[in-house]
């Protein structure tokens, strides 16, 4: 059964990161064909460089997955903080509807803020409300529940006697959160971010339905590539997105462990 379990599991792996493989072999082939590798060449990415278009793009998706990351991170983190606090049905009642969100198809949470969106552009008269403010509030709606999931875990885990100590010892309930709650939650926090960067960074469905002309997305402009016989240093930009998502998750997934190590040694210490 091991052994089945682990033939199965490599396979998985395998079905999953082959097409990023083979992505990342063409980004260096000096032939147009996937399917046949004539030689090894980095012009494809020296092209990518030389684009200011697509690295214009790449700017706006960049800053809109930073600006929406801290503001979910931050407005996550509160309302973590606050659900941790709550008790009773309202707990449970606020915690299902933090999980929609995450279970609810992409293309209708799409449709529904596009359409939420129209109405208040209608009622405000703004003719052309699509743009930066929307594709923000839309990448905040979305990330919110990776963060909420991310930080309460932490709030479980932490320790209660601690605020206690430091409002015994002179604190404000502010102070006690930001020098003990915050610091002993921070590995949780700094994953939500990551998570609500890398979900935000190659977000196409929500995106395409809540953009405008004035401010467009990488993901939702590389559709449009997909119409049309695809340019070999687009497979270059694929790439470094992959490696960029790759090596956050990473660097989460350390700092969980790291974080999971110092909690079994307080623990132990205190046995």
């Amino acid at each position: 059964m091991k052994k089945f379990s682990r033939v199965f599991t490599v396979l998985v792996f395998l079905f999953l990161y082959i097409p990023m493989i083979v992505l990342a072999v063409a980004s260096f082939n000096t032939g147009t064909d996937m399917a046949a590798f004539k030689g090894f060449t980095l012009s494809r990415y020296a092209e990518l460089f030389r684009d200011r278009s697509l690295l214009a793009l790449l700017g706006n998706s960049v800053i809109i997955s930073i600006l929406a990351s801290l503001i979910a991170t931050v407005l996550g983190t509160m309302a973590a903080v606050g659900l941790h606090n709550a008790r009773g049905r309202l707990k449970s009642a606020v915690m299902t509807l933090t999980n929609i969100p995450m279970t609810n198809p992409d293309i209708v949470t799409g449709v529904s803020l596009a359409l939420l969106f129209a109405f208040t552009g209608s009622v405000l008269k703004i003719k052309s409300i699509l743009g930066f403010w929307t594709l923000l509030i839309a990448h905040i709606t979305f990330n919110l529940p990776y963060v909420i999931l991310s930080v309460l875990p932490k709030l479980t885990q932490m320790d209660p006697d601690l605020e206690d100590a430091a409002l015994d010892l002179g604190c404000t309930p502010s102070q006690a959160f930001f020098k003990v709650i915050l610091h002993d939650i921070m590995p949780g926090v700094i994953s939500g971010f990551m998570m609500a960067f890398t979900m935000s960074l190659d977000d196409f469905v929500i995106s395409y339905f809540v953009t405008g002309s004035s401010f467009i997305t990488l993901p939702v402009e590389i559709y449009n590539y997909t119409k049309k016989p695809i340019h070999p240093k687009i497979y270059a930009l694929f790439t470094l997105m992959f490696l960029t998502i790759l090596v956050l998750m990473v660097v989460m997934n350390l700092l969980q462990g790291k974080d999971a190590e110092r909690k079994l040694r307080k623990r132990g210490v205190r046995a």
